[in-house]
């Protein structure tokens, strides 16, 4: 399946993929030309393939045991980027033009309840201009120091919010303009100037109730002032940075992030929203209908890929090379690797979990259904006939030994691994 879908490019990340990529494609391409089909007929054109299978059988076994935990939907998972070429609309996609868009109140007019439930969920706040930041505005006059510097959050003209940031010689000031973060992680802050944004070095951790080293800085000292104001983003990681925690900062391609909308709000997920809404308000529902997105109606691996496009896919995960227990992050990537992901199974993807029109839910209890609506020894269970195994430990709180939590350093927090398994004493964090 992986030759047919032509997923060997992708794949290919390190030494030992590359390597693994470059013979899949060399597989693929010489078996190809090495046999002709017609009308039923086979037919030899190039023996050389041939004469190179023992050697590519022997590599295969070899490779066996790596490829042991690839999911058997690998064939119909993508990255985010193709699923965005492929689709007319796909979560980070910038094709529509920003006068699409109608905010969610243009979805209240019929979806009052969801949009009012939406808004508590974090993905809604996942975002918001600094001078509305309640963590910037708490820390207002408020100095604190990191590695040799010393930072202030000042109040500026207009109710703007800035920063400070001085060693024993002098000082730098600029404008704080975005919050990213909904806050119970931490949040983490952007500056403008000159027309390109700047990671700002400090953000904020809950669980520190403090200021420390904003993540992926953490691994760099900063030796000079300018370093520890922060880092210039590349206009491709800025796209990103707001492709996932604001909504519509991309017109017809164009980056506009001055228009975007704070937080992901509906139209993030379900797409521009003013065909529906027009169609809607002249009763036309087949256009209407036509007109928006709707992930429900996506197979499972398609749902995963489609939350996975903020949360990062298996294939976005490879091609990053993502190892370590920083990829404990990546829910999508996690899950798939899980054995009971199987061949993508309803019960098990994001949705059939989390709603994403309603506040994350983090009692461990609450999720005991979903695990026993498989792992159940009752005649009733729907997986009865799949020979399920049942835990011969316990029926509450699944979560808490299958998905055990894991502590991401540089942002001091502990998250869930949704790579679902057996978790033996004492074993290694599993890539």
């Amino acid at each position: 399946m992986l030759l047919i879908k032509g997923k060997a490019r992708d794949f290919a990340s390190g030494a030992f993929w590359a390597k693994w990529g470059l013979l899949l494609r060399k597989i693929r391409i010489n078996a190809l030309s090495s046999i002709h089909n017609n009308r039923g007929g086979i037919h030899l054109r190039n023996l050389s393939f041939f004469r190179s299978l023992p050697s590519i059988v022997a590599l295969i076994f070899m490779s066996l045991a790596a490829f042991a935990q690839l999911a058997s939907t690998i064939a119909d998972q993508f990255t985010t980027q193709e699923r965005i070429q492929r689709s007319a609309w796909w979560p980070t996609s910038g094709k529509a033009r920003r006068a699409d868009y109608v905010g969610s109140q243009g979805c209240g007019e019929c979806h009052s309840t969801l949009v009012r439930s939406q808004a508590q969920h974090s993905m809604a706040r996942a975002s918001a201009p600094a001078a509305k930041s309640t963590v910037l505005r708490d820390h207002v006059d408020k100095g604190f120091a990191i590695e040799s510097y010393d930072y202030k959050i000042v109040a500026g003209a207009n109710g703007s919010i800035r920063y400070t940031v001085s060693d024993s010689q002098r000082s730098i000031s600029g404008p704080l303009d975005w919050a990213f973060g909904a806050g119970k992680v931490g949040q983490s802050f952007l500056s403008e100037q000159n027309g390109r944004f700047h990671e700002i070095r400090f953000s904020y951790f809950d669980t520190l109730h403090d200021f420390g080293v904003t993540p992926n800085q953490s691994g760099q000292s900063a030796r000079s002032l300018e370093k520890g104001v922060g880092r210039m983003l590349s206009s491709e990681e800025a796209q990103r940075c707001f492709g996932c925690h604001t909504t519509a900062s991309m017109s017809a391609n164009r980056f506009e992030p001055a228009d975007a909308i704070p937080g992901v709000s509906c139209e993030g997920c379900h797409g521009p929203g003013s065909k529906h809404v027009a169609a809607m308000r002249k009763g036309d529902l087949d256009v209407g209908s036509a007109a928006i997105m709707n992930p429900r109606v996506l197979k499972p691996v398609d749902q995963v890929d489609f939350c996975g496009a903020c949360h990062t896919t298996w294939w976005d995960a490879k091609r990053i090379a993502a190892n370590g227990v920083a990829n404990v992050r990546f829910q999508p990537y996690r899950l798939e690797s899980s054995r009971c992901w199987g061949n993508g199974d309803e019960r098990l993807t994001c949705p059939a979990c989390h709603n994403p029109h309603q506040r994350l839910v983090r009692e461990v209890g609450a999720y005991d259904r979903r695990c026993m609506a498989c792992h159940s020894s009752s005649e009733g269970s729907k997986l009865a006939a799949a020979r399920t195994k049942v835990c011969p430990i316990g029926k509450k709180d699944c979560v808490t030994c299958h998905m055990p939590k894991y502590e991401v350093p540089d942002m001091h927090f502990k998250y869930t691994d949704h790579r679902i398994r057996i978790v033996k004493a004492g074993e290694p964090f599993p890539d």
